[in-house]
């Protein structure tokens, strides 16, 4: 998370004062291990880490299933549950790769490779979602590249819209 498990330089003291239990953690490697889950390697992201896909691309072409845990209880009854999981599904399209979600309260789902929800569960209900997965490989170009493409695109549409445009006399009247 880029803000929620983030403790700013020289704010220990205060977490050390408010006796609470976190303040000396620190950051984990950035390339992680795709975990070994019954002969499959799986990419775990927590919370609203899939919605960085450059993040998510780090574990291909090892991983070939995606997986999200989150608490989305804060979020309670907003549009911010579905727009989750939306984002889960357009990780699962980047990478070509099925994605599993286990939430708390809403969204529980797995997601195709193609993006398509194969099964979900109600939001804010107790039980088990039960489907088939199966592992994908290769590399998507989203996979291979990450951003740089839309990158490359983007910085030229913004050099040709600072390119000096020709006037165009306008007709002359009589």
């Amino acid at each position: 998370m880029p803000f929620g498990e983030f403790i700013p330089p020289g704010f220990s003291w205060f977490l050390r004062l408010a006796s609470i239990p976190m303040s000396s953690f620190s950051r984990g490697p950035e390339m992680q291990a795709p975990l070994a889950v019954a002969g499959q390697h799986v990419a775990v992201n927590i919370c609203y880490e899939d919605a960085f896909g450059e993040e998510i691309i780090r574990a291909l072409p090892q991983a070939g299933i995606l997986a999200n845990l989150s608490n989305t209880a804060w979020f309670g009854r907003s549009l911010a549950q579905p727009q989750h999981l939306q984002i889960a599904r357009m990780r699962a399209v980047e990478t070509g790769r099925p994605m599993l979600r286990a939430t708390n309260t809403g969204m529980t789902a797995v997601i195709a490779a193609d993006g398509s929800i194969q099964a979900v569960l109600p939001p804010f209900t107790q039980g088990v979602l039960k489907a088939e997965v199966y592992a994908r490989q290769g590399m998507t170009p989203y996979a291979r590249y990450g951003n740089f493409v839309f990158l490359l695109l983007a910085g030229l549409c913004l050099l040709a819209s600072q390119l000096p445009r020709r006037r165009q006399a306008a007709p002359v009247r009589p």
